[in-house]
C-alpha cells in the first residue's frame, strides 16, 4: 500500500514498509527518509529507487516504490521535449505544480494518477474541466487501472 499526504508544505509519500519519500514543496527538495536525493543520480533505500534527473538546469524525480513510479515535477514552467517526455512515460502517480501551464503539459505525459500542489491546483482543475473533491491523504492498496485518470485534491 502506498499512502500520499499533504501536510503545509510537504508532501509524504509512504510505502507498507513504513519507507518514505519527503517532497518539501518550501525549500524545493526531495528526500529518501532524512537521506537528500537533490543531485542527478541514481539512489536507492529501503526498496526504494529514484532517479534524480536534470534537463535544461531543472531536476525532475522519478521514484519506484511497490511497483509504482512516481514522479514529482517541481518545475511550473518548462517546455515538454521529447527527451522529457520520455523520462515522464508510464507514470503511476504524478505530483506536479499546479498551474495553467502545467496543465496543458499534463495533456502529453501518460499518467494514471495526478496530484498538482500549490495555489494554482484549482486553476490546474479548472483548465482540465475537473473538480475532484478534497481529500486529506490517498490510499493506494493494489493496482491503478489505466481506463480512467484519477485527479486527486489533496489539502
Amino acid at each position: 500500500m502506498i499512502e500520499v499526504k499533504k501536510s503545509s508544505n510537504i508532501i509524504s509519500v509512504t510505502n507498507s514498509d513504513k519507507a518514505e519519500i519527503i517532497l518539501d514543496l518550501e525549500k524545493w527538495e526531495a528526500k529518501l527518509g532524512s537521506y537528500d536525493v537533490n543531485f542527478p543520480w541514481e539512489y536507492e533505500k529501503w526498496w526504494i529507487l529514484c532517479e534524480v534527473w536534470e534537463f535544461e538546469w531543472n531536476l525532475y524525480y522519478n521514484f519506484v516504490s511497490e511497483w509504482k513510479h512516481i514522479s514529482f515535477v517541481k518545475e511550473n514552467n518548462f517546455e515538454l521535449k521529447n527527451e522529457l517526455q520520455k523520462f515522464l512515460n508510464h507514470i503511476d502517480i504524478l505530483i506536479i505544480n499546479g498551474s495553467k501551464e502545467t496543465a496543458k503539459l499534463f495533456e502529453n505525459i501518460e499518467s494514471k494518477i495526478v496530484i498538482p500542489y500549490w495555489d494554482g491546483a484549482h486553476t490546474f482543475f479548472t483548465t482540465l474541466w475537473q473538480n475532484p473533491e478534497e481529500q486529506k491523504n490517498l490510499k493506494i492498496k493494489d493496482s491503478i487501472s489505466w481506463d480512467n485518470i484519477e485527479f486527486i485534491n489533496l489539502v
